[in-house]
């Protein structure tokens, strides 16, 4: 009797460390584990690191599983820009002035007092902050700066012709504007709000206020991209987050509502346009849409050049990219895809 307690408490004590949930602390580095204790099979994990070299430009790439790093590569702590990654940071930042009620969503950019250059059409001023998180405005001017389907003409509508939120739009009018739509509803500078509501929560590594900033051509549009330099390592804690549903070791940063709204098929796969893909699209996020079992209620940001952070809640996984675009350098999207097929074959069934 006493040799069965013994094994069903060890047995508890088993169950309780492996449903235990890691966090790193403030400033320090990621603990670092081997594959095989997530049931990941270690040469094929290591056959990343030849990929990554022979197929890629990438210049960090990182693999969470369970709060652990089970695999790095490159200067994980160089700082350089995401591309549109930041969009999924700003959603992020939304949710807590949404919730307060300092934002609200369906405010018409009219009754915000938001244009651009040569003025807005009636039908336009009636478009949502909503919409501009939903890439949905229906406002077809120029961006500030290029990465968007605005950069084809062929796939963009004509001004005015639809009606806003009846049609998306990847447009980074859209964003740009949700920028300035976040500042001037929040009177907050977006860089300093996510310093205070993220940054500092998660301890980042190697964050630096002073190194970001907004850039575009004010003649094309007042609304100016708000791009954002971070490391390899910091875009890990974000996608950390996420997969914890907001949470950071006890302290719920991002409420699991707005979590939830952020990864909502606000444009199902089918509406997405120019042509339907393998992704919907929620609050600034990309979401999976494939039928490999492993990616069930995934999703990632996206940007250019090849910045990715995906979290995959199947594995409780996080997988970040970063193509430093300094050297010219760029890692297509399907390089980022075959990596994220590799480590999903490399798990042991």
């Amino acid at each position: 009797m006493k040799k069965i307690l013994l094994v069903v408490m060890f047995a508890f004590a088993m169950s309780t460390a492996s449903a235990q949930v890691i966090y790193p602390k403030a400033g320090e580095d990621w603990a670092k584990a081997k594959p095989s204790k997530y049931g990941f099979d270690d040469e094929k994990i290591a056959d990343l690191r030849r990929y990554l070299i022979d197929s890629t430009n990438v210049t960090g790439f990182m693999v969470l599983v369970g709060g652990e790093n089970i695999f790095d590569f490159g200067a994980i702590d160089r700082v350089s820009y995401i591309a549109s990654c930041r969009k999924s940071v700003l959603a992020m930042l939304y949710g807590k002035y949404v919730e307060n009620g300092t934002i609200n969503l369906d405010t018409t950019l009219g009754e915000l007092g938001i244009t651009d250059h040569g003025g807005l059409l009636p039908i336009e001023q009636t478009a949502t902050v909503r919409h501009l998180i939903q890439a949905r405005s229906g406002i077809y001017h120029a961006a500030s700066n290029s990465g968007s389907s605005l950069d084809k003409p062929e796939n963009v509508p004509a001004r005015g012709s639809k009606v806003p939120g009846t049609y998306h739009l990847y447009n980074n009018w859209d964003f740009n504007a949700a920028g300035t739509a976040f500042e001037k509803m929040t009177g907050k500078n977006i860089y300093k709000a996510l310093e205070e509501d993220i940054v500092t929560p998660l301890g980042f590594q190697d964050w630096d206020l002073a190194r970001q900033r907004k850039s575009g051509n004010k003649k094309k549009s007042m609304h100016l991209a708000y791009h954002i330099y971070i490391s390899t390592r910091d875009m890990a804690r974000l996608g950390y987050l996420m997969l914890r549903e907001g949470n950071w070791d006890g302290n719920q940063v991002i409420s699991k509502s707005w979590h939830k709204d952020m990864i909502t098929d606000w444009t199902p796969r089918e509406k997405m346009n120019p042509k339907p893909g393998k992704m919907a699209y929620g609050y600034m996020w990309w979401l999976y849409r494939v039928d490999t079992p492993e990616l069930k209620g995934a999703y990632r940001a996206s940007g250019h050049m090849g910045q990715r952070i995906a979290i995959i809640p199947e594995l409780d996984m996080v997988v970040v990219q970063k193509t430093d675009a300094v050297y010219g350098r760029k890692t297509p999207g399907k390089r980022f895809d075959r990596l994220v097929d590799m480590i999903i074959e490399a798990k042991k069934h």
